[in-house]
């Protein structure tokens, strides 16, 4: 049976489990945040629908309930931004491209549920 291409194998390796497999339980969400962006690459690309990302929120609506770390799964792209299921909140929420800082990083299906085990989610009030 022939093997798979590289770029293909890729994507199955778990670039969290380390992570996961660190934890002691005393975690920051914003330094749990950090580290999962230097072993997570960031794309240049538009999310796409159905694909998962991380990436830091900033929300502009003043008193506002959000997720600054959050973790999605992408369900419409529009030209003002996107929405997607936040696995922190376990709800659809919308997300502007302008409230989107820095990047988004793309999460492997194979990482999701590990990635649902970090406490790396930020819930913040809008002051």
């Amino acid at each position: 049976m022939p093997r798979k291409p590289v770029q293909q194998q890729k994507s199955k390796i778990n670039r969290v489990a380390r992570l996961v497999k660190n934890l002691n339980g005393t975690e920051n969400a914003d330094d749990m945040m950090i580290e999962l962006m230097n072993v997570l690459k960031e794309t240049r690309d538009p999310p796409r629908v159905g694909a998962y990302y991380i990436f830091v929120y900033n929300a502009k609506t003043p008193n506002v309930r959000y997720d600054q770390n959050p973790l999605v799964a992408v369900t419409n792209v529009y030209k003002w931004g996107f929405r997607a299921f936040n696995y922190h909140w376990g709800e659809e929420r919308q997300y502007t491209w302008d409230e989107v800082a820095g990047g988004m990083y793309e999460v492997y299906q194979e990482e999701l549920s590990d990635l649902r085990r970090l406490p790396f989610g930020n819930i913040r009030l809008n002051t």
